[in-house]
């Protein structure tokens, strides 16, 4: 069984269609919501794990791409800047998940981006704006 940590991006006409439910029901496959933000009338972001059998996950991709949602890999979405960083640490404060981490005794700001739940919290604190998202 393989894991996919993936972003769905739903447009408006389409954000109140229940689309987990046929990934479950139709597909096979287990979710696990991440992070959403799903608002009627407006597009609608959803973060998520989904794990299953290859077949059913390409199934399930496909069925979400014809209904005209989005699927895109999540790796691909929340960049670090390492060489924009200036390694002060105010991301790893305020990281829930640790996803961003300081190595010590040398001080360097790692990021780990298979723990992170785009919480967006570090967009916020780090001043040199080296963490983005490419939704």
């Amino acid at each position: 069984m393989a894991k996919h940590k993936v972003v769905l991006l739903f447009p408006a006409a389409v954000v109140e269609q229940p689309f987990l439910y046929h990934l479950v029901k139709d597909y096979n496959l287990f979710v696990n919501i991440i992070r959403a933000n799903i608002n009627p009338r407006k597009e609608g972001r959803l973060v998520m794990e989904v794990a299953g059998e290859k077949e059913d996950y390409n199934a399930g991709v496909n069925f979400l791409e014809s209904r005209g949602v989005k699927v895109l890999p999540f790796e691909q979405q929340v960049k670090w800047n390492e060489e924009k960083c200036t390694q002060c640490g105010a991301c790893t404060v305020i990281c829930p998940t640790d996803a961003l981490y300081m190595i010590r005794p040398e001080m360097i700001v790692k990021f780990d981006e298979s723990k992170c739940i785009v919480c967006e919290h570090c967009f916020k604190a780090c001043p040199a704006r080296a963490i983005e998202a490419h939704y």
